[in-house]
């Protein structure tokens, strides 16, 4: 990989940026390049790198942004005179991996539980940021990232919302929990979860629907009470627990492979990579 393609990559991870990686992997016959050409394709659309131009890299670019949208990977062949109409006569392979936005998690609430999730996420590939508006509740933290909220109203600025965030919510206050929740509704995420009794979430669930403010398929996206049932009792145990689902979720991943080759009706099965039964997989025409 070139250092101008690296830096963009770094560049688009820092922005919190998706795009995706396409690399030759094979090559036969005459091609416009070998093995080892790359190009980056941002989610808009624009490109650096090539891998040859013309019908072949206009076909990869929109695979690419298949790719981004699904966040997915794609092994896809191309034959050059017969997929795409050019004289080189030579086929192609390249491998499209989507550049995923790393995951940030946003911990709402400083308490015992959330300082000890802090402490095993900031071990793990999450960004963490830990918000909590009570005077001091930070003190005797130690390399630990922080960030606050002093108004339940609203969400700071910089707490960026996307589809790879994660929320957290466990403060100390049950009103304070579910306006967090309120306001999280509206915000593009992966994973929230609310930590809570089990008669905390039927009173919560009636409050949200009697109210409006959400409807039973938003209030089933959200995990509460929060993580994996494991019997935790500890704000060590419960931090366990809820880094273990967000590990769950993280780690469900899905590619795309190609069953044959490119061409406009191709077929590529989309294959959950915690399955082994490729006939089980359903099948999508790109």
């Amino acid at each position: 990989m070139t250092t101008p393609l690296l830096r963009s990559i770094l560049k688009l991870r820092d922005r919190r940026e998706q795009g995706a990686l396409c690399t030759i992997v094979k090559t036969e016959g005459s091609t416009p390049l070998k093995a080892g050409a790359q190009m980056l394709v941002r989610s808009d659309g624009s490109i650096e790198g090539t891998i040859g131009g013309g019908a072949l890299e206009y076909a990869v670019i929109q695979q690419a942004l298949t790719a981004i949208s699904l966040n997915a990977h794609q092994l896809v062949l191309h034959r050059l005179t017969r997929d795409h109409n050019m004289c080189c006569g030579g086929t192609v392979q390249v491998y499209i991996e989507a550049l995923e936005v790393p995951p940030q998690c946003f911990i709402f609430g400083a308490g015992h539980v959330g300082k000890a999730l802090a402490v095993v996420l900031s071990t793990l590939d999450f960004e963490v940021a830990v918000i909590d508006g009570r005077p001091n509740i930070f003190d005797g933290w130690k390399d630990l990232p922080s960030s606050f909220i002093l108004h339940p109203s609203s969400f700071p600025p910089s707490l960026v919302w996307d589809s790879n965030t994660y929320a957290i919510i466990t403060t100390h206050s049950h009103p304070l929990d579910r306006e967090i929740l309120r306001l999280a509704l509206r915000q593009p995420f992966k994973y929230c979860g609310m930590i809570g009794s089990k008669r905390k979430v039927i009173v919560t669930r009636k409050l949200f629907l009697e109210r409006g403010w959400a409807t039973e398929e938003e209030l089933d996206r959200i995990d509460m009470p929060i993580g994996i049932d494991i019997a935790a009792e500890s704000p060590a145990e419960i931090a366990v627990s809820i880094a273990a689902r967000l590990i769950e979720i993280k780690n469900r991943k899905e590619s795309l492979r190609v069953v044959q080759d490119f061409s406009p009706s191709s077929t590529f099965q989309l294959l959950n990579s915690d399955s082994t039964n490729d006939l089980a997989c359903a099948s999508t025409t790109i």
